[in-house]
């Protein structure tokens, strides 16, 4: 059964970092393109960043690129994002989820598989 399960999330201060990873079974990880999504309360799920099957081609969302970085380690079948200078509106569940794809998705319905998300809370 494939599995995706994240960590890392918690309550922080406004300004601080966190590092949410995300550990795949069940799946060849190096043939799925990665990607992590956030849904805050009463909002739709939206796209964070995305990495490609090999980790050379990278999108994030326009608003977040100067303060969040996605990552693979595919020995370890584990991507990572790596948020710095958190904000409140950061707040949200952060999922990550798999793509049978060659290139970065960023319409949640492309991706195949889902974790059960992580909470990130930011306090001003």
């Amino acid at each position: 059964q494939v599995q995706l399960v994240e960590s890392g999330g918690g309550l922080v201060q406004a300004g601080e970092s966190l590092r949410l990873s995300c550990v795949v079974s069940s799946l060849t990880f190096s043939r799925y393109v990665m990607g992590w999504f956030r849904q805050a309360p009463g909002k739709e799920r939206e796209f964070v960043a995305g990495v490609s099957r090999s980790g050379d081609s990278i999108k994030y969302a326009d608003s977040l690129e100067d303060r969040f970085t996605i990552s693979r380690d595919n020995a370890k079948k584990t991507v990572y994002l790596r948020m710095s200078s958190l904000k409140p509106e950061d707040t949200a569940v952060y999922y990550c989820a798999a793509d049978y794809e060659t290139y970065v998705e960023l319409s949640p319905s492309a991706y195949d598989y889902w974790g059960q998300g992580t909470q990130v809370t930011v306090s001003s």
